[in-house]
């Protein structure tokens, strides 16, 4: 187990921290990448093969094509330039869960390269971190460990899903900045509807190679690569462990030396695994049944054509168009479904900043209590809009709009009629006003006495028990008047 220095990353201010991040995306496809097993998670072991996937001899692989265009389009995406054609090599290394003895990936001729990610939420303080390459290669089986004691069982449902590994530049300088990275680039993933990104499944696995180098040099320092890392925390956590090691060996006249090493995240640690392999450790060769994939002009057009508004381009436009803040369009564009909700309100209601505040507040909270799927939103947002057009022209209160939002949570119907039915139409009646005025002195007669008698604190007192008598009803402010009138 590695010795991690207590030192933060601030107290070793004669080191930079340069960090390389390398994404594997499995790809929303029904089927693998070369043959028609299924790709659903949770499958029996082992139920989702073939002789292509078990790499039996004479299997022959077949490409993909719903892959190849999710890749094209994550590519467009990162802003990568697309090349015409790309070939897939085999990757050669042995372990149990590759029953091939070799993995099918691109090396020299990827799918695209110089692609880029901005990160920060401010525009002036916003970074760009540069993308190597996209590649298409399949997935290994999964080892169990925990099946059988004393014993490690193979699973190779997963053998042969497709993934695209993303390649970032070793342009990330902290933790922090590591996890903004991830989280947009995930986003762009969820978006585009390439992958549902789902760690916990596995659809989304980070790799990470860290080095450090003395301020001001210019050639990157011996890199290790941190695996077994499953949430962007761990990422984080994993990178300020490591940076912390390697300027202590620095400091102590160690070299560092290339390896690769796993991260515990119940411990908190990182532990060795093995030397770190270069690429002609795996004698990479061009695979003999693949061709090269060729794409066109037009293919690559239609992908691009496909993309959705991207997610940092919707953050920028509900800052400039509406009335919200930049943390509030980060909440309001943590998902499609969630933006796309929004605008659906904002234009049933034409109140925006409204919108956003019904949106982030009462609605979310559904949203938690309810499991989190905006899928299925708790209130359509054209019932929405109509409640808030009916709260913005003071026809019902805050307090009964709230109300009529729990009601609309179990039943369907208009958001007017709902009111009526209730009795939560806003009151300004100046004869209904006075009578439930006349109630409330007569069951506070100390504070009305006293309220008379010019303690006009006891104003508001006065006007909390009206609104409760009144179901939230009364018109606050003309309730107010009538009071205040009565002061002589």
């Amino acid at each position: 187990m590695i010795q991690t220095d207590t030192r933060t990353a601030s107290e070793h201010e004669r080191y930079e921290l340069v960090v390389g991040l390398e994404v594997h995306c499995q790809l929303a496809t029904t089927t693998k990448i070369f043959c028609g097993c299924r790709t659903s998670f949770g499958e029996a072991p082992n139920s989702n093969t073939c002789p292509v996937c078990l790499g039996l001899p004479g299997a022959l692989p077949v490409l993909n094509a719903q892959a190849v265009r999710l890749a094209t389009r994550a590519a467009l995406a990162l802003g990568c330039q697309v090349h015409g054609t790309s070939t897939f090599a085999r990757k050669n290394y042995f372990y149990p869960d590759l029953p091939k003895g070799y993995q099918i990936s691109q090396f020299d001729q990827p799918l695209a390269t110089a692609g880029a990610i901005p990160v920060g939420g401010d525009r002036e303080a916003r970074r760009t971190i540069g993308i190597t390459r996209v590649h298409l290669e399949e997935d290994a089986g999964k080892s169990v460990h925990d099946r059988f004691h004393g014993w490690t069982a193979i699973d190779l449902n997963r053998a042969g899903t497709p993934l695209i590994e993303i390649v970032s530049e070793p342009d990330v300088r902290s933790a922090q900045e590591a996890g903004q990275y991830l989280r947009e680039l995930k986003q762009i993933l969820e978006y585009t509807g390439v992958s549902d990104a789902n760690m916990e499944e596995g659809s989304l696995r980070v790799d990470v190679n860290i080095s450090v180098r003395r301020f001001g040099a210019t050639t990157l320092g011996t890199r290790t690569e941190v695996k077994n890392l499953n949430t962007f925390s761990g990422v984080e956590r994993a990178i300020e462990i490591e940076f912390a090691r390697q300027c202590a060996a620095r400091d102590a006249g160690q070299d560092i030396v290339q390896q690769t090493m796993l991260w515990d995240g119940i411990r908190q640690t990182i532990r060795p695994a093995r030397s770190k392999e270069d690429s002609h450790d795996y004698r990479y060769f061009p695979d003999p049944d693949l061709p090269p994939l060729v794409l066109t002009e037009s293919f690559v057009t239609a992908q691009r054509v496909a993309l959705p508004e991207l997610p940092r381009a919707r953050r920028d436009r509900f800052v400039s168009a509406f009335d919200v803040t930049v943390a509030e369009s980060e909440q309001l564009t943590a998902s499609a479904e969630l933006a796309d909700y929004f605008e659906q309100v904002m234009v049933a209601s034409a109140d925006a900043k409204r919108a956003a505040n019904w949106v982030l507040g009462a609605v979310l909270a559904a949203l938690n209590a309810r499991g989190g799927v905006i899928t299925q939103p708790p209130v359509s947002a054209e019932q929405l809009g109509r409640l808030i057009q009916l709260e913005a022209s003071g026809a019902v209160s805050n307090t009964a709009a709230r109300q009529l939002f729990a009601l609309l949570l179990d039943e369907t119907g208009d958001p007017r009629t709902l009111a009526e039915r209730e009795g939560l139409l806003k009151v300004s009646d100046d004869r209904a006003l006075n009578a439930w005025i006349d109630a409330a002195f007569e069951a506070m007669p100390l504070e009305g006495q006293r309220f008379l008698a010019g303690e006009t604190k006891l104003q508001g007192v006065l006007v909390g028990a009206v609104m409760r008598a009144s179901n939230g009803a009364a018109d606050p402010r003309r309730l107010s008047q009538l009071l205040a009138s009565r002061l002589g």
